[in-house]
């Protein structure tokens, strides 16, 4: 019996969770995925979490177990009835039902917390750009769009600091891909589109066998676009990272790597079709393109499908 795939994608507050989301869901078809933020599985609105002195990053702050009871029922193709919390308002709305699609994306903060949750999971994803970064994008994002004062978001992010430390960085060591988009240096405008990436490879999924990245010998190529060995948490890795100035045929070569390891993933790599992949808002609102986020939503867009060949 087909199941649906499901995906985890887990990080801390504004690390880029809904941006790479967003490309994925693209490729895969908007009418074949189900978008669920575990956000919503809040335990406390906004006004309670400030009078008990409680963070929303903390587990006790959150039902653990109706997301991971949730998990489990979509795993196995059952519906849920979701709750439903505005980050707008601060507050819970009406819960709603939940079918899932062939694909789930499960995104948040404390996705991997639990041993049944992370059982749940067919790909797990944990987004880890540098905490300056991190911190300018939620400035932008709950000034622009949650209705904070600057001076707002930066006492919360000094408040949230140790829960951040031990609940939500931990999780690190659950997951198969690491991403870590970076600028290519400390003066680099970080919203001007030309991030790298260092994308941390464990041996817990197959990946694409990207060696032809060594074995091409073009310093013009291997200069933005190497693959390496390092070690993450103790565990040997493969990593692989590309520049924000890779070119697209410099990318377009890794995707064709994908795609001959599976011919039917030929129409992902295809930007006529997928135009949302690797679009990125700039600084004044205009659209601009990541070739690094493109090819990171491809690598776990590939993981996606090439679990379909075996549960489906």
């Amino acid at each position: 019996m087909s199941r649906p795939i499901i995906l985890g994608i887990v990080g801390d507050s504004a690390a880029g969770k809904t941006t790479l989301t967003r490309g994925i869901a693209q490729v895969l078809g908007p009418e074949n995925v189900t978008l669920i933020c575990t956000d919503d599985y809040h335990r406390y609105d906004r006004t309670q979490r400030a009078e008990i002195g409680i963070t929303a990053l903390h587990p006790d702050c959150n039902h653990l177990d109706i997301m991971q009871q949730h998990l489990s029922l979509l795993r196995t193709g059952q519906p849920i009835l979701k709750p439903v919390y505005s980050h707008k308002t601060g507050t819970f709305e009406a819960p709603t039902y939940i079918k899932p699609n062939k694909f789930v994306i499960i995104e948040g903060l404390l996705g991997y917390s639990t041993r049944a949750a992370r059982d749940a999971y067919d790909v797990k994803v944990y987004l880890a750009p540098p905490e300056p970064l991190r911190a300018t994008w939620k400035v932008k994002r709950d000034t622009q769009k949650r209705g904070y004062s600057e001076e707002q978001v930066l006492a919360e992010l000094e408040k949230r600091e140790p829960d951040s430390e031990n609940f939500i960085r931990p999780q690190r060591q659950w997951s198969d891909i690491v991403v870590s988009f970076y600028p290519p240096n400390e003066n680099e405008d970080e919203t001007n589109g030309h991030l790298n990436v260092r994308l941390v490879l464990r041996p817990t999924i197959p990946h694409p066998d990207f060696t032809e990245i060594i074995q091409a010998g073009n310093d013009d190529y291997t200069s933005a676009v190497r693959l390496g060995l390092d070690r993450d948490m103790g565990k040997p890795v493969d990593v692989l990272e590309v520049d924000g100035h890779a070119t697209l045929e410099q990318v377009n070569k890794i995707e064709h790597i994908m795609c001959n390891d599976m011919p039917y993933l030929k129409n992902i790599c295809d930007r006529e079709i997928n135009p949302e992949l690797g679009k990125i808002a700039g600084t004044t609102g205009e659209t601009l393109q990541s070739y690094p986020l493109a090819l990171t939503q491809l690598i776990i867009t590939y993981h996606m499908l090439k679990a379909t060949q075996i549960y489906q």
